[in-house]
This record gives structure tokens, sequence and C-alpha cells, in this order.
């Protein structure tokens, strides 16, 4: 069973978590600052990461930066704070998901579950239905979980990586926002615009030499997104 690491400097929302999740047979992590947990995703095989964002000596937010300079585990923010931009820099910081406090236990269980299946998908490789999707010089292959530009190696997040190998099996076919998330979070998509747009994003920095003119990854307006290799 997975290895799951809460991070957050209420004691007692740490705990509480503890038996939320210990009941699913998940193995708990505590730590009450980004610093310890930074020290803890050295010293142990972390899966999944529950963060919280307001906290001392390293809050949140920059613990997920530093952990995204080296690792690509599912990072959960959790927050006071519901407002649609603080849950936006969560996303921006390379979050994959987030939940706002006061949260439902079974929520909580049901996005740690789709957070590790995403990022057990990611990682193997056993998978069925294994090919190369090839789009100019955009390579991913769904054998080694690899993505490719120009031959340069990609890192990606396995949400980022999931609604690429989406677009690119469908080239050429437009995704709505809707379509794109129910696909990809298997739940459905009440206020998933900021969402996918952020994730979107992020892909498109790291695929495009100009994100603002894409070769790849195209909007059309009103409409979605899709891969389209014309002009590569």
């Amino acid at each position: 069973m997975a290895n799951i690491l809460v991070c957050d400097d209420d004691r007692e929302i740490v705990d509480a978590i503890e038996i939320y999740l210990s009941q699913d047979g998940y193995r708990i992590f505590k730590a009450y600052d980004g610093e310890q947990a930074l020290e803890l995703l050295q010293r142990e095989e972390i899966h999944l990461l529950i963060m919280d964002v307001m906290m001392p000596r390293l809050d949140g937010i920059r613990a997920t930066l530093k952990i995204r300079e080296q690792s690509s585990i599912p990072i959960i923010i959790l927050s006071a704070k519901s407002e649609d931009t603080d849950k936006i820099l969560g996303l921006n910081i390379g979050a994959d998901d987030y939940i706002t406090k006061p949260f439902n236990p079974l929520e909580l269980a049901a996005r740690v579950k789709s957070n590790l299946r995403r990022y057990t998908s990611l990682g193997s490789l056993n998978q069925e239905n294994k090919a190369v999707y090839q789009v100019g010089g955009l390579v991913l292959n769904d054998d080694t979980k690899q993505v490719t530009v120009d031959d340069e190696p990609v890192k990606m997040t396995p949400i980022e990586y999931n609604i690429l190998l989406l677009l690119m099996k469908n080239r050429g076919k437009v995704f709505s926002i809707n379509q794109i998330y129910e696909s990809i979070w298997n739940e459905d998509a009440i206020g998933a615009d900021n969402t996918v747009a952020v994730h979107i994003r992020h892909i498109r920095e790291k695929i495009e030499i100009n994100p603002k003119e894409p070769r790849y990854l195209k909007v059309v307006w009103g409409v979605g997104y899709k891969i389209d290799g014309e002009n590569v």
C-alpha cells in the first residue's frame, strides 16, 4: 500500500487525516512544516503528499516549489482558503490537486485514490496498448512513459502526462475543458475551467518553443484544445 506524507502545522488535522486514510490501508508519515516534509522525502519512499499552505519555517508554497525540482509525486494542496486565486496558485506551483478546509473525509480519500491511480499508471511498465505517438518533434512513448521534444526529455507530472496522452492519442480531435477534466479526473467537471487551463499552460511551457504561438497544443476558441501537427 502507498506511503502518504501529511504536512500541516495543525497537529489535530494531521492526526485526523491519519485516522481517515489509515482505514484504507495507507501508511502515514507526519510533518508539521515544509522543512520537516523535505527531510522526510529524503529519507522515506513517499508516493503522495498532502501539503498545507500556511505553515511556519517553510510554507507549503515554497516547499512545493523545492519538491518539484526533484520529484513528480502527486501533491494535494490543503488550504483554508477557497477562493479561485488560491486554488490556481496551488496548481501554478506544481500541485496536482487541492482540497479546502473544512474537508469531507470521503472527498479527501477519493482524491488521494485518484491521484495515486494516475501516478501508478504513469510509472507502470505493465500497461496494455503501449504505443509511441509523434507529432513533428514531439514524441510521447507510452511504453517508457517518456516525453521528448526535439530529442530533449521533458519532465511532466502525472496529470500533465495524461492530458498530453489523451490529446496525442486523438490527434486533431478537439476536446472541451469539461471533456478533458472528466477524462483525466474521472469526476464531474464542476468548476473545471481554471484547473484545466493551468495544466494546459504548464504543458505548453514544457513542449512549445514559444507558448504564445504553439506548434502542437492549440486552442480552438470557444470549443477546447487539440494536438495539431499542421505547420510542424
